[in-house]
């Protein structure tokens, strides 16, 4: 039903209640009804049906507003992105690559050998920048609201496809509720997870990689990638080249999740953790029991 159409109910039912009232107890009830009682009962009947009827109908109206304010701030959102994804592409994606052609110009015109190494170094660091931007470009244009867990289903494909890249084995365990998570933090965990997947398809020549995502049990979570790689080499906070780490703390600090990247065993952890009410609940790590 359309919103007019409630409108329009909302209107005429009390109209149309007195008036049917007024008709019934004129033609067939007035044998039996004095009139003093009659008016007596017409307030009382118009208020039921406003409590039975009309007050329906103001629920679905506001229902159908409520759906609308969403659907408009999902499109301007999604909107948004896209201008701003569109942004990225045009400026910096287009000049990273422009400086990539002078650091190959450079290097074929250098002749000294320490000049062609720094243009070696300096060419790495602007893939890896390339690398996140364009990662940037894709998180941005991810839809910032799903339905039936299907947000997840991009993550399990990344997965497999990283697998299949560094031939390793690849298990996904993702037992949090869908609808324990807010849009915006499906978005940031999306995009987080994705980018500890694609750090670990840079570095870590891992053999076997998984993805973890479980509820603390007091409306927290704990999602992890783990991979059993080589692991860091010193702070990877210091280390050159490591922007997506970087961005991926950014982006738990803005949500005030805790984010860790650090070698546990023979096993690398990059984990986002939520608290819960209760701050001391543990969650078990996602490398025990492993086969």
């Amino acid at each position: 039903m359309s919103d007019t159409k409630i409108k329009w109910l909302i209107l005429l039912t009390p109209t149309v209640t007195i008036g049917l009232w007024e008709y019934v107890r004129h033609v067939l009830l007035l044998p039996y009804m004095s009139m003093e009682l009659g008016n007596f009962l017409a307030p009382f009947i118009v208020l039921a049906v406003t409590l039975t009827v009309v007050l329906r109908l103001f629920r679905r109206l506001e229902e159908s507003q409520l759906a609308l304010q969403r659907e408009k701030a999902s499109t301007a959102s999604l909107e948004e992105r896209e201008r701003l994804a569109g942004e990225l592409h045009d400026g910096i994606a287009q000049s990273l690559f422009l400086l990539a052609v002078k650091l190959d110009q450079l290097d074929r015109a250098a002749k000294e050998e320490p000049v062609r190494k720094l243009a070696e170094q300096l060419r790495a660091t602007v893939r890896d920048v390339n690398d996140d931007v364009r990662q940037a470009i894709a998180n941005l244009r991810l839809p910032p609201s799903s339905e039936n867990a299907a947000w997840v289903r991009p993550l399990r494909e990344l997965l497999g496809e990283t697998a299949g890249v560094i031939e390793a084995r690849a298990q996904f365990r993702w037992t949090i509720p869908d609808d324990s998570l807010t849009d915006r933090e499906k978005v940031e965990l999306h995009a987080c997870l994705r980018e500890a997947l694609i750090n670990v398809r840079k570095h870590a020549r891992a053999r076997s990689v998984v993805v973890v995502g479980e509820p603390d049990g007091q409306g927290g979570f704990r999602c992890a990638v783990e991979d059993d790689g080589t692991g860091f080499r010193g702070d990877p906070w210091q280390a050159q080249g490591r922007f997506g780490l970087r961005m991926v703390r950014d982006r738990a600090r803005r949500m005030g999740w805790t984010f860790v990247a650090e070698r546990r065993g023979e096993w690398t952890v990059a984990e986002l953790r939520k608290k819960g009410e209760d701050r001391d609940a543990a969650v078990s790590g996602a490398a025990r029991g492993r086969s």
